[in-house]
């Protein structure tokens, strides 16, 4: 996606988002959001960015590509606004009819009406032809 004429591309980022970068095989880490290098645009260059942590509001981090001539000049740029979504799976370990995020005995289990532990009950009935 680059533009016509680009010769490298910079990238500037919120707090909330660690970049990667890989050129031909070598993985260089990015993740100061002030950081001025620039990598060149070569066919096979990778981007990734991540977030290690669930947003507080919608779109509230942002990764912004700037593309830059072969003589250093910019002439253009792209970004892309992030939401983080945190996933747990939270279980009723203690069999108490509430279930708990990070309950004590999410960990293990044990057997019997006094044990603790999730029981997971799977339908691997096929529900339509």
């Amino acid at each position: 996606s680059a533009p016509a004429g680009g010769g490298a591309f910079g990238v500037k980022h919120t707090e909330g988002v660690s970049i990667e970068v890989a050129c031909q095989g070598q993985s260089e880490d990015g993740s100061a959001a002030s950081s001025p290098t620039r990598w060149p645009l070569d066919k096979g260059t990778v981007l990734r960015f991540s977030m290690s942590q669930a947003s507080t509001e919608v779109n509230d981090n942002k990764v912004t590509v700037s593309f830059y001539a072969e003589g250093g000049q910019p002439i253009n740029q792209a970004g892309v606004f992030l939401t983080g979504i945190g996933i747990s799976l939270d279980v009723d370990a203690d069999r108490d009819g509430v279930v708990e995020n990070g309950g004590a005995n999410k960990a293990s289990w044990t057997w019997g009406p006094e044990g603790h532990g999730a029981i997971l009950l799977v339908s691997c009935d096929k529900e339509s032809p």
